[in-house]
């Protein structure tokens, strides 16, 4: 990607409720792009997997991981790069939710596979990491009411927060634009998303930190 140039495949990565999907949608209609969501709903393991994690993660980790790259393989496949296309997770998604699931055991084997097919793929050009306090997170899960998501604890949001910082901390494989959506509303105040949307597309290398301040 020349740095004049406006990424042709940005992925969209953060946890539970920070807007991820919400942010793609906007994007890829604005830019004219392909918008593409993880096909979460499918997982006929998750909703077990919110009711005991010890029991059902690894079944529902190992789902995950091999729909994810069945899906990020053929967008390889079907030119990927021929128009801007918007993804609402990266590949490393599915690493940072085994690495706070599975158990040692459990993590070896999935470490095997993830390793075999991680390699096989392409790298974004940008990722956005959609950051929110954990208590944010869980007013939008309530918000949103989704059936499978009632058992997500406090606790569990914030595990998975600090697994997510922890991984975006050290990230160099593309440019890293960090946003801070715990004060943003880019839906309902145009001002906000006119923001946003500069700053994403003006992101050409590096790590970056978003905070917006209403002016």
């Amino acid at each position: 990607m020349n740095h004049g140039e406006t990424p042709r495949y940005i992925a969209v990565d953060g946890p539970i409720g920070a807007g991820k999907t919400t942010l793609v949608g906007m994007l890829a209609n604005d830019l004219g792009g392909e918008a593409i969501f993880e096909p979460a709903f499918k997982n006929p393991f998750l909703e077990e997997f919110y009711k005991d994690r010890k029991r059902n993660a690894f079944k529902t980790q190992l789902y995950f991981l091999l729909n994810r790259y069945q899906q990020q393989l053929e967008l390889q496949q079907r030119n990927l790069f021929s128009t801007v296309t918007i993804c609402d997770y990266t590949f490393a998604k599915d690493h940072i939710f085994a690495e706070i699931n599975l158990s040692a055991d459990e993590k070896a084997l999935y470490d095997t596979v993830y390793a075999l097919l991680q390699p096989r793929l392409p790298v974004p050009d940008l990722v956005i990491y959609m950051q929110a306090d954990a208590p944010v997170l869980m007013q939008r899960i309530k918000k949103r009411g989704l059936g499978y998501e009632k058992e997500i604890s406090s606790d569990y949001l914030e595990q998975l927060t600090e697994a997510y910082n922890s991984y975006f901390f050290s990230y160099t494989d593309s440019p890293l634009l960090v946003v801070n959506s715990s004060n943003l509303d880019f839906v309902n105040r145009p001002e906000d998303w006119a923001d946003l949307k500069k700053t994403i597309l003006n992101h050409k290398q590096g790590i970056a930190h978003y905070h917006y301040v209403t002016k």
